[in-house]
């Protein structure tokens, strides 16, 4: 088929300050515009962002929203869904997500594993059956629905969550899928087990995409485009893990480089952005503060768009 397909990982607040640094770069430094790829996939925060692309906004106009500097006549939609204040969350804590007990597996969960175990992701069931969170997505994710318009984007935009009954990743936007609203699907994607709540989709609860896969990149392999671009804030160096986040990151980077080689094992390019030691430490280890989201977005752009400039990746977007 062709074309350029990006892929916009999960990873909060901090997260999405990664996306816009990138993608900045990359308009930027390589003159490609987001917006003109093929396809674009979200994963949690990742669908937020890909949900403002599709719906015309520039990169350059994420990145200025995010460290609050003026708008162009492109950018004020921004403006428009979100106004002035950045959302406050409450500190994300791994602890708090198993304090109060899980819930067991349900029939249609135990027959995913049985029937079919080659697809079944034990780590996936067991974030889909933590103790669901008492804030609303929702809520924060309402002005999302003012971009709805008559539907969904022309272009395609894939959105990933994860179905609780049974684990299984449901892909939002892709043909077959359940059709919901943009932000609905939006918010199933972005429902963080355990801090958030559930959403409901035609009476089957949601969670965050991202307790399947942080990019869900290995869906785009049937697509067989000439390139992929993915953006992974929640992977990192492939050393040995010292503490739960850093396994967290090692979890991430591991199922990224399997992704990848499925996609270039059927002749796809692949390019990866991922944070490295100092844009990991600046975005510390809760991925809900907007604390230092303008430094994150600033010594993104710079690594990436160094990363951008080596002679492998640039023959590629020459290409």
């Amino acid at each position: 088929m062709g074309g350029v397909g990006l892929v916009l990982g999960a990873g909060g607040v901090v997260g999405q300050a990664y996306h816009a640094g990138v993608l900045a770069a990359l308009e930027n430094d390589l003159g490609w515009d987001p917006r003109d790829s093929e396809v674009i996939v979200g994963t949690s925060s990742g669908s937020i962002t890909a949900s403002l692309l599709r719906s015309g906004v520039p990169a350059a106009e994420l990145a200025a929203w995010t460290v609050r500097a003026p708008l162009s006549t492109e950018g004020q939609l921004l403006q428009e869904l979100f106004g002035d204040e950045s959302p406050r969350f409450e500190p994300f804590r791994p602890r708090d997500l198993i304090r109060r007990p899980p819930s067991l597996p349900g029939r249609h969960m135990v027959q995913q594993a049985l029937l079919r175990p080659w697809a079944f992701r034990p780590t996936t069931a067991a974030l889909a059956l933590l103790a669901p969170g008492r804030a609303d997505v929702t809520e924060h994710l309402r002005p999302l629905r003012e971009v709805e318009g008559e539907g969904w984007p022309e272009r395609d935009l894939w959105v990933c969550a994860v179905r609780r009954r049974d684990g299984r990743r449901v892909v939002f936007g892709r043909p077959g899928s359940p059709h919901v609203p943009l932000s609905r699907a939006v918010a199933a994607s972005c429902a963080v087990p355990g801090y958030f709540a559930p959403v409901l989709i035609e009476g089957h609860g949601y969670v965050d995409g991202g307790a399947h896969s942080p990019t869900n990149a290995a869906i785009l392999w049937k697509r067989k485009l000439d390139l992929v671009i993915v953006v992974s804030p929640m992977s990192g160096p492939s050393g040995l893990p010292r503490d739960p986040y850093g396994t967290s990151r090692w979890h991430a980077g591991r199922l990224l480089r399997r992704e990848a080689r499925a996609l270039r094992a059927q002749g796809t390019d692949v390019v990866v952005f991922q944070p490295g030691a100092a844009e990991q430490q600046l975005m510390g280890n809760d991925f809900m503060s907007n604390a230092h989201v303008a430094e994150i977005l600033q010594a993104t752009f710079l690594a990436a768009g160094a990363h951008a400039a080596t002679p492998e990746v640039r023959q590629l977007f020459d290409r």
